[in-house]
């Protein structure tokens, strides 16, 4: 897993370069077909991913959110969101994050959560405690919650769930201690610190949870769909996350009613 590794520190890197000086400074911001934003950090992120993974590793397969998939029924693919959370980027809120994920035969072994603006970064590996590093402190565990009453929720927003989701979410919601909003990728990274207990969104795509599976397991807790099952490139987008495993049934009760 080494050069995996160092692939994954040398891509954030590379794409740090590129975004920081672009927070907090004036961008071209367009829109996609799903009206979420796009900025040229956006873009030139993962050209610049891409760019360093094919040349290390030329029979791997590439899917990145703004440039789409490249040999992805190959064994090893890498699966990028180069800035996830690109609307509290455009607001200026450091709530986003690099994503960078390995799947082997569609299964998560490699998972990367850099914010390249504080300096976090977490690293999971399949079957490895998580590695984290930042300024600001932390230790990659997550902490002992095994009931929903107890518990901290995060998601990103309640927008993203489709009228079908709603009661589901809203009955994980009323059984949870405290509800907060806004986390993108970081409210997973912030699970892994042991500071949040639940993540529960939709919607979400391969790019959006392939890196935060091996960082969360990798800190003591679970991410499934709603069902309870393991995440894969066919799942339906429904995310769940628990920092504590004995809360899963609960939690997976709740959701489908």
């Amino acid at each position: 897993m080494q050069e995996f590794i160092e692939a994954a520190e040398a891509a954030a890197e590379a794409a740090g370069a590129i975004i920081r000086p672009l927070f907090r400074s004036q961008l071209l911001v367009d829109s996609k077909g799903d009206a979420s934003p796009v900025t040229e950090a956006d873009r030139e992120a993962e050209l610049a991913i891409r760019a360093l993974l094919a040349a290390r590793f030329p029979g791997h397969g590439i899917w990145g959110e703004e440039y789409g998939p490249e040999r992805a029924d190959a064994d090893y693919l890498w699966v990028l969101d180069p800035i996830d959370g690109t609307r509290a980027f455009v607001t200026g809120r450091p709530l986003f994050g690099t994503l960078i994920g390995l799947l082997h035969r569609g299964r998560p072994v490699l998972g990367m959560i850099d914010q390249p603006v504080t300096g976090e970064r977490w690293l999971g590996l399949d079957g490895q405690p998580t590695r984290f590093r930042a300024p600001l402190g932390g230790t990659p565990r997550c902490r002992p919650c095994p009931t929903l009453g107890d518990a901290e929720l995060s998601c990103t927003s309640p927008d993203m769930f489709e009228p079908a989701d709603r009661p589901g979410f809203e009955r994980l919601r009323s059984a949870a201690r405290r509800v907060t909003w806004g986390g993108d990728c970081y409210a997973y990274g912030l699970l892994a610190l042991g500071l949040v207990d639940v993540v529960c969104e939709a919607t979400m795509k391969p790019w959006d949870w392939a890196a935060i599976v091996p960082v969360v397991e990798g800190a003591g807790g679970r991410v499934t769909g709603w069902d309870g099952k393991p995440l894969t490139l066919a799942s339906d987008g429904r995310v769940l996350a628990v920092g504590d495993a004995a809360m899963l049934a609960e939690a997976v009760a709740l959701l489908g009613g």
